[in-house]
């Protein structure tokens, strides 16, 4: 399905499990994910809740053109295709440079908030993670994303995921190549990450409950990056994957399915 954005352009989305339920869950994708990244975790929802998969602008189906967007208007992106199916209020579920859309959501749209879960997540940089963002760019700009995909898979899997590969690696190089072959939409993508400020002040106003889930070995973020975002949640919980690298909707579906599962099922 399509819907427009507030700026007119076409922004690609599934509507999949029970239709019917009466809770929403929205699944917001990482940097050069599609929605095809949540195939392993629907099979846990798919009963009880409505899902809503979609790409950013930028990102898999969605368009490609225009110029770059903050996360805010990300945000704004996602409330269009809520809007669009007369969703009131859900729970977002975000992973990396989705799960900074979520917070971007839950800071500017509380109303649309039902629950939050953030999962492989940060608020600020560290100048770690500025030379690795700037590696993956110098990478973009001189080989594309074929080069790019090398440069960062040691930092988004864990060593235990390049011993035992659900998805061998040249297969997952060869799914995201086919929606990654516009590198200018990937440098739009990146472009908000790399020109946002510290949000750790501004995380401090989410109110919904929320959950961090973050992997042990996660190269990319390490865990006191997403504990700095849990100090700044009121009463959010962290719960972190052992052995897990980054790229969580892959390497331990049903450990992190798991926890989101208790987590919904939870009084408020």
């Amino acid at each position: 399905m399509n819907c427009k954005t507030k700026d007119g352009l076409t922004m690609y989305y599934e509507v999949q499990g029970n239709v019917n339920a009466s809770e929403t869950l929205i699944f917001l994708n990482g940097l050069t994910q599609s929605t095809l990244a949540w195939f392993f975790c629907l099979p846990f929802f798919k009963d009880n809740y409505k899902i809503i998969l979609l790409d950013f602008i930028f990102q898999g189906q969605s368009d490609k053109t225009g110029e770059p967007r903050d996360f805010d208007q990300h945000a704004l992106d996602v409330i269009s295709v809520l809007d669009h199916e007369k969703i009131q209020k859900a729970t977002f579920i975000g992973l990396s440079y989705g799960s900074l859309v979520a917070q971007h959501l839950a800071v500017e749209h509380p109303q649309k908030i039902n629950k939050l879960i953030l999962i492989s997540t940060f608020a600020h940089k560290t100048p770690m993670f500025n030379a690795i963002e700037l590696s993956w760019w110098r990478s973009l700009e001189t080989g594309g994303y074929s080069l790019m995909f090398d440069n960062m898979m040691p930092y988004v899997l864990s060593e235990d995921y390049f011993s035992k590969p659900i998805i061998p690696i040249e297969m997952l190089k060869k799914s995201r190549e086919d929606l990654n072959q516009n590198a200018q939409a990937i440098f739009n993508l990146m472009r908000a990450t790399k020109d946002r400020d510290d949000y750790r002040p501004e995380l401090k106003k989410i109110k919904a409950p929320t959950l961090i889930i973050q992997g042990e070995k996660d190269t990319l973020l390490p865990i006191y990056l997403a504990t700095e975002v849990q100090k700044n949640i009121s009463g959010s919980k962290l719960e972190i994957i052992k052995g897990a690298g980054h790229t969580l909707n892959l390497e331990r579906v049903p450990e992190v399915c798991a926890h989101i599962l208790v987590f919904l099922n939870a009084k408020k």
